[in-house]
């Protein structure tokens, strides 16, 4: 499973084990998803006691990488002027007195400040007795410069300068794009601090005072006006409004807040003003709650090895093996040292292909342009290539599979009046209302084309709804509670059916007689039927859940053919059933757009975000999808499988060639005349390089 990994912070050291480069902290030993470089023990590192920004330092490791490589490709052009091979095929002489330790000199500065990376990444590589591409790399390098160094003083042999440059060169080229394509690390909690306004107005002396959300304590009253955020989590004392929760709860619909009512921190109030006692600061706030699930679902992904890792740990093993095999059957069968060290180092040398570290990077650098052009985001490459295994999706429905806007859905007139009669007195009033159902109500009235009439008295009706003169008339535009509080019985059995199994229903009212009522619903993409489709057809599970009541969800799963649905689920909650879907081997992919997403996002094998929607549901995203169409869920599963398909084939091409080249290297054909000298390896590196790169570019996406 993805998530066996799973991290607990506790403040014992000798438990934990942290990244060198990042910082980012593990509670088992392995390798750091964000670096790739081996783990060591907090304990013995000081960075394990500081506070860590991952992604500043994600940022200076890909900076750093960048500069080795400018430096490293400056300092090779003299290198292959100097070197006599090059010469030798290109037909030109240049040369000058101790020329071959300026080559050295050069080699020295390469291997020892661009190839560092390598170098020390090996070190804690082997430290962790886990070998992969850096103890690859920093063999090969470390064997071609020692081995020509000692030339240069005097062993009879080649030099194998340029190709100890140019395999740095490629492997720094090879890591930069693979960081660049990753550095989409995740500012979700960021995201999530920045919900919360930063001033509150403090009620000090019966008078409003502005201070910092950080100054307030428990059982102090703030006053929150209309149209502000919610600064932190209370109870309503006085005043009455309506409170927008989607972002935090998935709740789709406006709530209305009244007295004894709680609130969250970072809601958005309504029309109305309300004073609010402080419930809960701090660490115990529903957003530090949020952020506690998010970072824990981030910190429990998977470290599995990459592919490209596999193949170098068995190249190293092959490298080192074979190398020194070769050394000591030349040496046994009588040839002289000098032609037995060159032939190891041959082998040590080409067995670490320059294509390799192009491989992956490549794939993923090609992968993610075709995406970006196509509004698929890639933010996190493993991620991204599990994608390719999913089986289960699980859909947030606001937003996501609805457009998060109302739309009407039925309209029933009662006491005589018809239904374009109900609707043009809803519509006149509306106009004049901020509410987000009144945009629906307007919409619908636009498309039937009906007139507004010019109306008088326009009041809201805090957490009720509004109400206005229409044509000499006084009419409310009122919810379930104004019914109540007024205690106006619903009559019309229409009326009484529809307010069963609508998810919102505004009701239109003349002194106590319930003229009609307007149901609204948050409007289906047209594109999430196809999706659905699709995805089905693929033979993917596709579920919902929502914070909206069992009768919507029910009639949205219906609709959209879903093969299961969860109502009322709240933030925690979708979180938890993400993790449960997971069980048995499941692979599991969130799509969502809201704060309330965040932490599901965090907790799916593969996270994907509508792009429409907020900054922390995309932070907290592995993809994302910028033209907020469910279809493209389906194109990125393509995608990432297709993308799988080149990273292999690439892999092949890459290290395949090893099975012709390493014995021809070692000399088992010498005795027919056959013998694989340094010039030739390296073209032969050249070619599976170029192949490499050709093929990348033949990625394509499906749509």
């Amino acid at each position: 499973m993805a998530h066996e990994h799973h991290m607990e912070h506790t403040t014992d050291n000798s438990m934990k084990y942290v990244c060198p480069e990042c910082g980012m902290e593990y509670d088992k030993p392995g390798k750091c998803e964000m670096c790739h470089v081996p783990l060591v023990k907090a304990e013995s590192h000081a960075m394990a006691e500081m506070p860590h920004d991952h992604t500043h330092h994600h940022e200076m490791m890909v900076e750093d990488f960048k500069k080795r490589f400018v430096i490293s490709i400056i300092a090779t052009l003299p290198i292959v002027l100097l070197t006599p091979m090059v010469q030798m095929l290109i037909g030109y002489s240049f040369s000058f007195p101790y020329d071959n330790y300026v080559l050295l000199a050069l080699s020295a500065f390469v291997f020892f400040y661009c190839g560092w990376p390598f170098l020390k990444g090996a070190y804690e590589e082997l430290s962790m007795k886990l070998p992969g591409m850096m103890t690859l790399i920093a063999v090969a390098i470390t064997v071609a410069f020692i081995y020509s160094s000692t030339v240069v003083l005097g062993l009879k042999g080649e030099l194998f300068f340029l190709e100890l440059v140019t395999l740095i060169d490629i492997m720094l080229l090879g890591h930069w794009i693979e960081m660049r394509s990753v550095l989409g690390a995740s500012k979700a909690l960021e995201g999530l601090a920045k919900l919360l306004p930063s001033e509150a107005h403090l009620i000090k002396n019966k008078k409003a005072v502005n201070v910092s959300i950080t100054e307030l304590k428990l059982n102090d009253v703030v006053l929150v006006k209309p149209g502000e955020k919610i600064p932190v989590d209370g109870i309503v004392i006085d005043g009455e409004s309506s409170v927008n929760e989607s972002m935090l709860t998935g709740e789709s619909k406006p709530l209305s807040k009244k007295k004894d009512d709680k609130v969250i921190g970072g809601s958005v109030n309504g029309e109305g003003s309300l004073y609010i006692k402080v419930s809960h600061t701090g660490e115990k706030s529903y957003i530090a709650q949020v952020i506690k699930l998010v970072k824990e679902a981030q910190e429990s992904k998977s470290r599995s090895q990459d592919i490209a890792d596999k193949a170098a740990l068995w190249l190293t093993i092959i490298s080192i093996t074979v190398g020194f095999a070769t050394l000591s059957a030349w040496l046994y069968y009588g040839k002289e040292f000098v032609f037995a060290i060159e032939r190891m180092v041959t082998v040590m040398i080409i067995t670490c292909p320059h294509a390799l570290g192009l491989a992956v990077p490549l794939v993923v650098a090609v992968s993610t342009a075709i995406s970006a052009k196509n509004g698929l985001l890639i933010r996190d490459r493993k991620a991204f290539e599990t994608a390719r295994k999913i089986d289960t999706i699980i859909f947030d429905k606001t937003g996501t599979l609805t457009k998060g806007e109302f739309g009407v859905t039925d309209i029933i007139a009662d006491h005589g009046f018809s239904e374009k009669e109900v609707l043009h007195i809803a519509a006149s009033i509306e106009a004049h209302s901020e509410h987000s159902l009144a945009k629906g109500i307007l919409e619908k009235a636009e498309s039937l084309k009906i007139k507004l009439s010019d109306i008088q008295k326009f009041k809201a009706l805090p957490g009720k709804g509004v109400e206005g003169i229409v044509n000499y008339k006084k009419y409310q535009i009122v919810g379930q509670n104004y019914l109540k509080e007024n205690k106006i019985i619903i009559k019309s059995r229409s009326i009484l059916e529809l307010s069963s199994k609508s998810q919102t229903l505004m009701y239109v009212i003349s002194g106590t007689k319930i003229i009609g009522a307007i149901a609204l619903a948050d409007q289906i993409r047209e594109e999430s039927k196809e999706a659905i489709a699709e995805l089905k057809a693929m033979g993917i599970k596709c579920m919902m859940i929502t914070g909206d009541n069992k009768v919507v969800a029910e009639s949205v799963a219906k609709e959209l053919g879903l093969d299961d649905y969860f109502a009322e689920v709240l933030p925690d909650e979708k979180s938890k059933m993400v993790k449960k879907a997971q069980t048995g081997n499941k692979i599991v992919a969130m799509v969502g757009d809201g704060i309330n997403d965040a932490p599901a996002l965090a907790q799916a094998d593969v996270g994907i975000a509508i792009g429409a929607g907020t900054d922390i549901a995309i932070e907290s995203a592995d993809i994302i999808l910028t033209k907020s169409d469910p279809r493209d869920v389906v194109a990125i599963i393509g995608l990432a499988k297709a993308t799988y398909r080149k990273m292999v084939q690439n892999l092949f091409w890459a290290t395949g060639y090893n099975v012709i080249a390493i014995p021809l290297a070692a000399g088992v054909l010498y005795n027919q005349g056959l013998l694989l000298s340094p010039a030739l390896g390296a073209a032969l590196m050249s070619v599976s390089t170029v192949v490499v790169a050709i093929n990348a570019k033949f990625l394509s996406i499906k749509k």
